[in-house]
């Protein structure tokens, strides 16, 4: 009765999100009778269901390159890396809401799609420009985790993976987007239904990012190529045309993302006028005519009448802009103007002040508006004054994004974070609105050479400039308001510093020989199979990111019968990493009636009738239990 019980106890998924399971589960749901006898998909079937049959053979409309069917492959494999939680280089760790993660975009990307799926409201990412010298990436991305370890000198390795792309290795725009698409493809997962993603790129791979992101986005979902002048003139050091400008690349989730829209101006408004002395007030007129012919718009050929005149004319060359019934409303209304004699053929539609909606963004962002190379570099000598990293981005041209894309107290995400110059703008828009957005940076531990200014002030690695920026940058929020509360009352300046390492606990070795010796040192290791030196906290942030939970949900750590146990959420999870535990403290913590329990595995020392008793008790309570 006893090894039935414990048999039912859930372990919890030690795996990164399960992408392409997922995947397939909604595929099966939509078409259940694809599925074949041994539960697999049948892909002829599922192009019948279609109504689509495919020659192989033939030519079809694609973009491919060498490796991307790797890509895939990458993207499918879960990471078994865990997030560390580092206090000692946070700032208020227990509090605040935003992240620096150190670590492989790619596995971090990976590690947050359980917790963050569809929650991030916008993106800007400033990706390397594959110049030849500035491109770090792993060689073999099947290994990614194996690979950041070995760059990172947490495991031994004959050597490092990470490099430059050169121009003269081969495959040099190939290798640049295979690194770029899976991380793609992640990102939007992350991102809400109304959420927008900003990319920055040269004219190198200009072309190649157009093509990826209408494939990963949709060309359906693409809102502008915004064209950034970074530069406020030319530069006679170049051999032929001086770059002026950068894209800006625009693309959504889905329909639903709506950009912010500018306030409106002096200008724009002066635009309208009250020739009639209209009372509703100041109006400007919008041209009753189509654009397309009446052979292209036959649903919007009618006669129109002139009510002060009684004249009718029928469209000629032009179809009309609203349809008859929309016409009528519009002249029962008094919202069509037909001059200023009342005799005019066709009227001008009536738009109103009072009704008019703010300005548009436009898909030029010139440096005045969205500031410069120069600025960029002014901007993070002005926090550090060594000249630390090359051309960073200006903190106004990541705000102007967030202005357009993200009007909301809402998640904005950074995986290529650089010296954090999307950190900033995050807290300074904040602090001139009364927002609550909240970051999430990511940065690769990338080594800064040893004759750099930034290694000669000190700092080793990129990540190292990250986290120092911001903290600099609250430090100087919090002087500039000298104790006065900024709008909207206090805000969130602090961020919590994870980093990317093994899981907390050892994985099974699968390719172990079946030696009884080595089988017998397999199974002692797994005894204790947590890692040497990791804490409860490094656990209970494994458990909480693999269970779903974001990194800043609130957690106590309580005392229930004499044993440690942390309440997630409020009391929606409980986590005991106690190595012995009672049943006492197990009906203590099932009384409190949590969605979900999780307890180490270990903590029941062998004992299966405690462990059969703890199944059936929250049972009982209708409780989630899992053992890790």
């Amino acid at each position: 009765m006893d090894n039935e019980n414990t048999s039912k106890i859930e372990f919890v998924d030690l795996r990164s999100h399960n992408i392409s399971f997922e995947k397939t589960l909604e595929v099966i749901r939509l078409f259940p009778e694809i599925v074949t006898d041994d539960n697999k998909i049948d892909f002829d079937k599922l192009k019948l269901v279609l109504g689509q049959t495919i020659d192989v053979g033939k030519e079809r409309y694609g973009m491919t390159w060498p490796g991307k069917a790797e890509c895939f492959k990458t993207i499918q494999t879960p990471s078994t890396g865990t997030l560390l939680p580092t206090p000692n280089e946070s700032m208020d760790f227990d509090t605040t809401g935003h992240l620096i993660i150190e670590g492989d975009n790619l596995n971090v990307l990976k590690l947050l799609q359980k917790a963050y799926l569809g929650k991030v409201k916008m993106i800007y990412i400033d990706p390397p420009y594959n110049t030849g010298n500035d491109f770090i990436y792993p060689d073999n991305y099947t290994e990614s985790l194996q690979t950041y370890l070995e760059y990172t000198g947490q495991i031994d390795a004959e050597g490092k993976r990470f490099g430059t792309n050169s121009d003269t290795d081969g495959r040099f725009h190939s290798r640049w987007m295979n690194m770029m698409y899976p991380r793609l493809y992640l990102a939007r997962n992350l991102l809400r239904d109304d959420g927008v993603i900003f990319i920055s790129i040269d004219d190198g791979e200009s072309a190649n990012l157009r093509k990826l992101c209408d494939e990963v986005f949709g060309e359906e979902n693409f809102k502008a190529d915004i064209s950034w002048q970074k530069r406020y003139t030319r530069s006679n050091n170049t051999v032929d045309f001086t770059t002026m400008v950068e894209h800006i690349y625009v693309y959504s989730k889905s329909e639903m993302f709506n950009v912010s829209l500018l306030e409106r101006t002096e200008e724009a408004d002066a635009r309208y006028s009250n020739p009639d002395n209209d009372p509703r007030g100041d109006w400007k007129g919008a041209s009753f005519l189509n654009p397309a012919t009446p052979q292209q718009r036959p649903n919007l050929v009618y006669p129109i009448k002139n009510p002060n005149t009684g004249k009718i004319t029928h469209p000629s060359t032009n179809a009309w802009r609203r349809s008859r019934e929309e016409f009528e409303r519009l002249q029962q209304e008094g919202r069509l103007y037909w001059g200023m004699d009342g005799k005019q053929s066709i009227p001008a539609i009536k738009m109103y002040l009072t009704e008019a909606r703010g300005l548009t963004p436009i898909n030029f962002w010139s440096h005045e508006y969205a500031g410069n190379t120069d600025e960029g570099s002014r901007d993070l000598a002005s926090l550090i004054p060594e000249k630390v990293f090359e051309n960073p981005k200006p903190v106004k041209l990541i705000k102007r994004a967030i202005e357009h894309g993200c009007d909301d107290d809402s998640i904005i995400l950074d995986f290529f974070a650089g010296t954090a110059v999307t950190a900033q703008a995050v807290l300074e828009k904040n602090k001139e609105d009364g927002k609550a957005r909240r970051f999430i940076m990511v940065q690769l531990p990338e080594p800064c050479e040893e004759l750099s200014e930034a290694y000669k002030a000190g700092y080793k690695t990129i990540a190292e400039i990250t986290k120092e920026r911001v903290r600099r940058v609250i430090k100087k929020l919090n002087e500039e308001e000298d104790g006065q509360l900024p709008m909207g009352g206090k805000q969130d300046r602090g961020f919590r510093v994870f980093k990317l390492a093994e899981s907390n606990f050892k994985g099974w070795e699968a390719s172990t020989p079946k030696d009884g010796k080595v089988l017998e040192q397999q199974l002692e290791l797994h005894i204790d199979h947590i890692r040497e030196g990791r804490t409860s906290e490094d656990i209970l942030y494994e458990i909480l990111l693999k269970s779903g939970f974001p990194l800043n949900t609130p957690i106590e750590k309580i005392e229930i019968e004499g044993k440690s146990v942390y309440s997630v959420a409020g009391g929606g999870m409980l986590i005991c990493m106690e190595k012995e535990l009672t049943l006492e403290v197990i009906r203590a913590m099932a009384e409190k009636k949590p969605q979900r329990v999780v307890c180490l595995d270990m903590g029941f020392a062998g004992n299966d009738q405690l462990k059969a008793n703890a199944v059936q008790i929250f049972k009982t309570k209708d409780v989630v239990f899992k053992t890790v």
